[in-house]
């Protein structure tokens, strides 16, 4: 550009050039235009492109961040899961410790209960246990009757003995 203006600046040495003098300042006009709009452009684009850097560079940072904070909270859950484990483990074996105990105690009370507690009998019950009494006492009084009879025969010989010797 700064050529172009001193080739059409010159004064007017050469006249086949004076005719190009109005054409050059037209050239030169549009020139400064396509350098401005160029210009323009390169300071859009590169401010662009700083603030696409820049943009970059504080995603890149958050990431960065972000990808620590997850692995300390991976690394604490580890070490919570590991410490949950062995609680889980421990609790575990004191339930079945205690689950043992709680059975031994239900089969002792039920033993108590089958010899402490008092069933009632059934109706049913209770008249078998009667007959069977009432036919007992007969037997009982049968047998005493008979005996006592057989006792009276024999002390009747003897009284009698005793009388016919005197």
């Amino acid at each position: 550009l700064k050529v172009l203006r001193e080739y059409y600046g010159k004064d007017a040495e050469d006249v086949a050039h004076e005719y190009a003098k109005g054409a050059g300042a037209n050239i030169i006009g549009l020139l400064e235009v396509v350098e401005s709009d160029f210009s323009k452009d390169l300071a859009e684009i590169e401010s662009v492109e700083e603030t696409a850097a820049s943009a970059y560079d504080k995603e890149t940072k958050e990431n960065a961040d972000e990808k620590a904070s997850k692995e300390k909270d991976v690394e604490h859950k580890l070490k919570e899961s590991a410490y949950l484990d062995k609680e889980s483990a421990s609790l575990s074996d004191d339930r079945s410790a205690v689950q043992a105990e709680l059975d031994a105690v239900l089969e002792y009370l039920s033993k108590m209960e089958g010899e402490c507690t008092e069933v009632a009998e059934t109706y049913e019950q209770r008249k078998g246990r009667r007959e069977a009494e009432i036919a007992g006492l007969k037997e009982a009084l049968s047998t005493l009757e008979n005996e006592t009879a057989l006792l009276q025969k024999r002390a009747r010989r003897h009284r009698h003995g005793l009388r016919g010797g005197a």
